[in-house]
């Protein structure tokens, strides 16, 4: 295999940390940083609320996986056995048919970096972040990772800035709109490890980017991590879309950190499927930070049996004017608990916001669970803030109806889930629409 478990990166200690940043050739600053969120993973606690996280132990788990084979930019020299796992997700047929560029992560090391010459010739940046960090971006970098979210944020932040490897660097210069998405795939192999990926992205004023990532992996019986992180910089007048289509397997604790911060008149939108995972805790933030910036979440996730998924969203309103919709839906089956986490605030300063929230949830059976959990700390009385959750069955009628138009049972619920999660599907690439339908339908699938 061009890619291995190595059992000298298994658990975390100053060895290892140590380690991970020579074989990085770390520049001075990025070893400093990684002790000093090792010093941050070792003074702060577990997390007092979610799910339980007992099952996880770190000591047990890869901090790094070894590779024996460089990144590439030629779809055809990455090595033939994870070409073929890649084949199998459509990525190469993706990238062809309507994206600018695209990362494919392997583990803990990227394996295929590319972006379209035409989009390259318009200035725009897409390549491994560890190659940033050697090049001419590296100023950029360094004033810039880790700045969104801090080493000392949450126990898991510090854990990923101390053992990241991986992941993304984007720069989109002043006024350039990338026309096609840029996507990053992430695919996580090994049993017992962790993934701990790094996405950067940067857009200049008045600019704009579709970014897309993906992630599997397989079902082994000994419990993996998923903690990377994504840091998003939207300037003036910009707009990013982030999106994500999570595949995880029913043994992955999925543990990361995304967040973002809008300068005036910008916006960014979540775009969130989340599937498979035994544990998740993901919970994107928007920082608003400029008048009238805004940020839209549009998010669905699938808890069946085994899965808890504790997934939300916040947001900060830093500005006059600034708005933020949330629209989150979740199904549960067979026993899964789906819990929605928003936490919106609302600062003195940042009078005439207006805030919504309307949460939905789709129960299958009466042995799950589904909860809402809203947060508001509005200081200022000139704001506008509403909150809206319901909880619903499918519908006997609907199931008849569907019936006597010649569909099975089983064929008529798949259907009207796909229906209910319709408005994060529409909102992504046909190729990735495709996919999230037939995560759906396989989920609908297991245990009926």
């Amino acid at each position: 295999m061009a890619l291995k478990t190595s059992e000298n990166y298994r658990g975390l200690s100053r060895d290892i940390v140590e380690k991970i940043s020579k074989h990085k050739n770390d520049p001075n600053w990025m070893r400093e940083l990684r002790f000093a969120a090792l010093d941050a993973y070792e003074k702060i606690k577990m997390p007092k609320f979610g799910p339980d996280l007992g099952g996880l132990d770190i000591d047990n788990i890869a901090s790094y996986v070894e590779a024996s084979s460089a990144m590439v930019d030629d779809w055809n020299k990455v090595p033939i056995e994870i070409r073929k796992t890649f084949d199998k997700l459509g990525i190469p047929e993706s990238e062809r048919n309507g994206l600018a560029g695209v990362g494919a992560q392997y583990d803990s090391e990227l394996v295929y970096h590319n972006i379209q010459q035409a989009v390259a010739e318009t200035g725009v940046v897409y390549m491994g972040l560890e190659a940033a960090i050697h090049s001419k971006y590296a100023n950029m970098i360094r004033e810039h990772f880790m700045k969104l979210v801090p080493i000392d944020d949450h126990k898991f932040a510090a854990l990923h800035a101390a053992v990241w490897s991986g992941g993304s660097f984007v720069y989109v210069p002043r006024g350039i709109s990338v026309e096609f998405p840029l996507q990053s795939y992430f695919r996580f192999n090994a049993p017992g490890a962790g993934q701990f990926e790094h996405t950067l992205i940067i857009v200049e004023e008045d600019a704009d980017l579709h970014f897309i990532e993906g992630c599997s992996a397989p079902k082994y019986n000994v419990a993996n991590l998923h903690a990377g992180c994504v840091e998003i910089f939207v300037g003036k007048n910009a707009h990013v879309k982030y999106s994500t289509v999570e595949n995880w397997s029913k043994n992955m604790y999925n543990l990361n950190t995304k967040r973002a911060i809008v300068e005036e008149g910008g916006k960014i939108e979540w775009i969130t499927g989340s599937f498979g995972s035994h544990i998740s805790m993901l919970y994107p933030m928007a920082i608003l930070n400029g008048r009238g910036a805004t940020m839209e979440y549009t998010g669905v996730s699938f808890a069946g049996h085994g899965q808890e998924l504790d997934t939300g969203v916040k947001v900060e309103h830093r500005a006059e004017k600034t708005r933020s919709i949330i629209n989150a839906k979740s199904i549960a089956k067979d026993g899964g608990v789906n819990v929605f986490r928003s936490m919106v605030k609302i600062a003195t300063e940042a009078k005439k916001s207006r805030s919504f929230t309307d949460c939905q949830s789709l129960m299958l059976d009466s042995l799950s669970k589904s909860n809402t959990v809203p947060y508001f700390n509005v200081q200022t009385n000139e704001a506008e803030v509403a909150h809206e959750a319901n909880v619903g069955k499918i519908s006997e009628k609907e199931l008849q109806y569907l019936a006597s138009r010649g569909l099975s049972e089983d064929d008529a619920r798949a259907l009207i889930v796909r229906g209910f999660a319709n408005n994060v599907s529409k909102e992504l690439p046909f190729e990735y629409a495709a996919e999230m339908n037939n995560l759906i339908k396989l989920e609908m699938s297991e245990n009926m």
